[in-house]
């Protein structure tokens, strides 16, 4: 039993050994580059293809080619990928979520090629670099460790690591080299992950999909060291390997043999999950969100029609096998799926695979039990709803780049515990529903299910859960600030994205006549991510082209075709246009539009509006029709438009308040200390103080953004304490807000803004509304149609203004309101406050203007050093 024992732990040091080694080049790469490098296990894998190349197809001694490929080709590769994808990404100022997709497109074409160069078999015959001594092995991984560690501590180049790692503006402008850095990161990173692979390609089975996947699910302990302690992560991969080999002694009877049998050869996969859900996530929200895409051109009415007979081609000239064809309307629903999660919702998901692979197994189980094909189908796409619903509920709290690492952890999962397991895969046969057994004949049922799920996600798009979605992924504290329910919407993309995916699945499953858990390999669930990416996530033509390429690729003689050309063009995402874009005819303006873009007025946003701050009468003309004046034809947001029935009086405003308000951040440092301070209706009034003076912080704690406990004071609305309550139910309640950093949906038009306001504020469902808020701050023109993107900083604000006020609050919170605003803009946003106060709003301004403040504001309060001074 010792023997047993210490034989076990031999083989878990040696699969931690390479864990570790995995580790240590993720952290290192993540430090010196803010880059958290997916295709880690892609280099790994090309590093072992290289080295087997060099010592067994070409017959080089070991150590010369380990010396070339170690010391040559693996820090080549990440000299490669620095100055040819991420340091232009950089420069563009990408985000971690840019660079993610970039990481995941070098992962792909890496996979594509090497199966373009060796084929797709498995390989036995690698050479064995430090012999079968795990003890080796895990001497050179400390030896490495302990060689990073000194030379991060006491040479000028960790100081400038650390200098970069903690400011990179600042540490250039004191003469450090950023890119030289960065590129030394990305050299050690590719060395490591060139390491891990020739030490494991001799233990796993050696092919371009296999091992990949192994590295990326080592991860975890990188994870688990938080991306920066080395000693944590050696200790964390040791021990979870040594207990991965140790699981292999149980053997427990019935189902929860086999159950037990993947889990002990899946430990890291159980680890990354658990350390994503748990622990606090690598990157940020709001920092770490995919951008948004440019506003989607309108594809032509004509054009569908056009790629309907497209599809039809099929049934006309091919032969009576449509083997292919089959397959290509299935992917279409799979990769819509992503175009609601990713392109709509803006989520990072990668595990959409498993959601197919869940669809087309459940589907092929109820059809095995006698349930009719298409029935079972039926049945499965609910059933894997509710599996959706359940995995993304732990998920939906965790954003960017830890959402991205527990909907991979999720898929992969998903994958070795239930897709390729034979307890639940044995004995399955998936035929196609009665009827439709005909290739013909199941091909145009595909394209009826595929019609029918575009034209649902159209409608999605265009009502206000669209709208609602879209600002989700342009600007999550602004869409809960409008009175979305962030955590509700998220659910509902990730289960109607399951569904979508489970009835693609299901479908692409009857088209092959089997259930093959490798076409649902996590592998695939990544190519298509980057497909959907670099297509345009947000197009209804992406899932039909998309598929239409996958498929042909993949068809063709050469595998690995697919993934090669995606991975390309995905490593070249942040510096290319969606190619959809290119299949749709620019967007001509109108003659009379380009005359007033030319002819620069208040009306089309072009200059802030002017006159007095007096209330106006509905019944008159102008403001919008080229009056500057804002007594002649802008309406209050509480007051009827011309031709609408009147609303009826507003309710006395609720007092807001804060008492006793006590917030201290985790080091302990106290932001606000006994803070009390109430809002009075129909008055301005001013916070103002230096910067660190608690202004912003007692503001969001206002606004629902920060949440003290009850034991630190509470906030009161008309006497009902609303402390606990997120953001967008204060928003309902009537409490708006704007941001100090503007807040806009840049992908939505200014109308569509405003419109989400109405949609989802304290008062809905007033078909004035919009047009009253858009009328009072004077974008009722023609810019009411443009997109966001691109506004000028003047017109963004009025814009965030109107929608805030859209949903008709009682009370309106500005965090610097005339940030970035000249001198015009401020005296018409002056005028437009003092308005909205003398006709009930209670408004509280946080500003460091000195004039306007003077100018508006009835009470003035003073913080500093987290109090109120006066």
């Amino acid at each position: 039993m010792a023997s047993l024992t210490y034989e076990l732990t031999l083989a878990g040091l040696a699969v931690g050994s390479a864990a570790a080694l995995t580790g240590i080049g993720l952290i290192v790469t993540y430090r010196a580059t803010g880059v958290l490098n997916l295709a880690h296990g892609a280099v790994a894998m090309i590093c072992a293809y290289v080295l087997r190349q060099l010592v067994v197809v070409w017959g080089w001694p070991l150590p010369l080619g380990a010396l070339v490929t170690l010391l040559v080709v693996a820090p080549g590769i990440g000299l490669v990928l620095d100055r040819g994808v991420f340091r232009p990404l950089a420069l563009l100022g990408s985000n971690p979520a840019q660079t993610l997709v970039a990481s995941i497109g070098v992962f792909v074409l890496l996979v594509g090629g090497a199966a373009l160069l060796w084929g797709g078999g498995a390989r036995d015959d690698a050479p064995v670099l430090l012999g079968d001594d795990p003890w080796a092995q895990l001497a050179a991984v400390v030896a490495l460790a302990c060689l990073v560690a000194a030379v991060t501590r006491w040479s000028r180049f960790g100081r400038e690591l650390r200098a970069v790692v903690d400011n990179r503006p600042l540490a250039v402008l004191s003469g450090v080299d950023a890119d030289r850095v960065a590129a030394a990161g990305w050299a050690f990173g590719s060395f490591t992950a060139g390491l891990t692979g020739v030490l494991l390609a001799p233990y796993v089975r050696l092919d371009p999909y296999g091992m990949p996947l192994l590295v990326i699910e080592v991860i975890a302990v990188a994870v688990i060291a938080r991306m920066r302690s080395l000693p944590v992560a050696i200790v964390a991969a040791v021990a979870i390997g040594v207990a991965q080999a140790q699981m292999t002694r149980l053997h427990p009877e019935g189902w929860a043999g086999a159950l037990v049998q993947a889990l002990g050869a899946n430990l890291f996969v159980v680890a990354l999950l658990v350390a994503a859900l748990v622990l606090p996530g690598v990157g940020g929200k709001g920092r770490d969100a995919l951008p948004p895409p440019p506003r989607a051109r309108p594809v032509p009415t004509p054009l569908w029609p056009a790629i309907g007979v497209l599809f039809l081609l099929p049934l006309g000239f091919a032969g009576s096998d449509l083997q292919t064809a089959v397959q290509v309307p299935a992917l279409a629903v799979i990769l819509l799926s992503l175009v609601v999660v990713a392109g709509r919702g803006g989520q990072i998901a990668l595990g959409q695979a498993a959601y197919a692979g869940l669809g087309a197994l459940l589907t092929a189980l109820l059809a095995t039990a006698g349930v009719p094909a298409l029935v079972a189908l039926g049945l499965a796409v609910p059933m894997v709803a509710v599996v959706g619903l359940v995995t993304a509920w732990p998920a939906i709290r965790r954003h960017g780049l830890a959402l991205a690492l527990v909907t991979l952890a999720t898929g992969v999962a998903v994958s070795r515990f239930v897709l390729t397991q034979p307890y639940a895969t044995a004995g399955l046969s998936l035929g196609r529903p009665a009827g439709f057994s005909d290739d013909r004949a199941f091909y145009a049922l595909e394209l009826v299910l595929l019609a029918g799920c575009l034209a649902l996600v159209a409608a999605l798009r265009r009502g206000r859960t669209g709208r609602a979605l879209a600002a989700l992924r342009d600007h999550e504290p602004g869409a809960e600030a409008a009175g979305v329910p962030v955590p509700g919407l998220k659910l509902l993309a990730f289960v109607l994205g399951a569904a979508l995916a489970a009835l693609g699945g299901g479908l692409l499953g009857m088209g092959l006549r089997a259930f093959d858990p490798e076409a649902y390999d996590p592998v695939r669930g990544l190519l298509w991510f980057a497909a959907v990416l670099v297509l345009g996530a947000d197009s209804l033509l992406t899932p039909l082209v998309g598929a239409a390429l996958l498929v042909t690729l993949d068809a063709g003689p050469q595998a690995g075709t697919a993934a090669a050309l995606i991975g390309l063009l995905a490593t070249q995402s942040g510096r290319l246009p969606p190619l959809t874009t290119l299949l749709l005819p620019k967007a001509t303006e109108p003659a009379d539009d380009r005359a007033r873009r030319h002819r620069p007025s208040a009306a089309d946003g072009a200059e802030p509006p002017t006159g007095r701050p007096a209330r106006v009468s509905t019944t008159r003309k102008g403001g919008a029709g080229g009056n500057p004046s804002p007594a002649e034809g802008r309406t209050h947001p509480h007051r009827p438009a011309p031709g609408h029935a009147p609303a009826p009086p507003p309710a006395p405003a609720p007092e807001l308040r804060a008492e006793d308000l006590t917030l201290t951040y985790p080091g302990g440092i106290t932001a606000l200390s006994h803070v009390t301070l109430a809002l009075t209706p129909s008055r301005i009034t001013a916070l103002v103080g230096p910067n660190g003076a608690g202004k912003s912080t007692l503001f969001d704690c206002l606004a629902g953004t920060l949440h003290p406990r009850h034991s630190q004071g509470l906030i009161m609305l008309g006497g009902t304490d609303i402390t606990s309550r997120p953001a967008h139910v204060r928003t309902r309640l009537g409490i708006a807000r704007t941001f100090q950093r503007l807040a806009v949906f840049p992908s939505l038009s200014v109308e569509e803004n405003v419109r989400l306001g109405a949609e989802r504020g304290r008062v809905r469902g007033d078909p004035a509304a919009v047009e009253r808020s858009l009328r009072l701050v004077g974008l009722a023109g023609p810019v009411r149609h443009r997109a966001a993107a691109g506004l000028p900083t003047g017109t963004l604000r009025r814009v965030e203004l109107a929608r805030a006020l859209a949903g008709q609050p009682h009370t309106l919170l500005l965090d610097e309101p005339a940030a970035g605003l000249d001198a015009a803009e401020t005296a018409a946003l002056a005028r437009i406050l003092a308005a909205l106060a003398a006709d009930g709003l209670t408004v509280l301004v946080v500003e460091h203007d000195p004039d306007l403040v003077a100018g508006i504001a009835h009470t003035v309060h003073t913080m500093e050093g987290g109090r109120l001074l006066s």
